[in-house]
């Protein structure tokens, strides 16, 4: 199947959040040494049915399943990256270096989805100079030429409330086109800017909420 915009276009929302958790279980399996699996199988490890499972995969993979044997698991890992872009690794910052900031610094996962965390970036001098998982962290007035220099694209902001639109301000004029919020604000970007947002401390709340109502029924 031809890698295009167009076919990107026809996959559902739903689809794209399960190609990752796909990849994620056959990059496992492969690691076991496995070789072929079937769809039964890939269903049985994220609660989707088998059906589903050969509809998504016949959208980014032309190899079908062979009886009794499954797919190749090589072949549906590689075919996945490169639909997902993860065969092209991507450079990204992060900004702010506190304690969810060197999170991401340390996080290994995000090699397996073809991301490399570089750097991180803050204005405050405790921190500035440190290395975090080998991963430096700078001040913010290098922030600019450091992106620049390094053509990245995807940035994390991990600032304060009161700073998370001046950060993401910079972000964009320093030519980053991606950004994964997780300051508690509501982030105003402009045209042709991927921005998506995550509370932390509302998500926690819908959590304990469910947890509660749970516990009296």
């Amino acid at each position: 199947m031809e890698d295009t915009k167009e076919n990107k276009k026809e996959i559902s929302k739903a689809t794209m959040g399960r190609l990752p958790l796909y990849l994620r279980f056959l990059q496992e399996e492969r690691a076991k040494g496995a070789t072929f699996i079937s769809s039964s199988v890939i269903a049985q490890s994220i609660s989707v049915s088998s059906v589903l499972v050969r509809k998504d995969l016949e959208l980014v993979s032309t190899q079908a399943g062979k009886p009794r044997k499954g797919f190749p698991i090589a072949r549906l890992v590689a075919d996945l990256e490169r639909f997902l872009g993860y065969d092209n690794r991507s450079d990204v910052v992060v900004v702010g270096a506190g304690g969810l900031g060197k999170a991401f610094l340390g996080y290994e996962g995000f090699k397996n989805n073809g991301l490399s965390v570089v750097a991180a970036f803050d204005v405050d001098e405790r921190v500035i100079g440190q290395t975090v998982a080998g991963k430096p962290v700078y001040s913010m007035a290098d922030f600019e030429e450091f992106v620049f220099a390094r053509k990245i694209r995807i940035g994390i902001i991990a600032v304060p409330k009161a700073a998370a639109q001046v950060t993401l301000d910079r972000m964009v004029a320093a030519g980053i086109k991606a950004v994964w919020n997780f300051a508690p604000a509501t982030l105003v970007a402009p045209k042709g800017i991927v921005l998506k947002t995550e509370d932390l401390a509302a998500n926690l709340a819908i959590l304990s909420g469910r947890l509660y109502r749970l516990s009296e029924e």
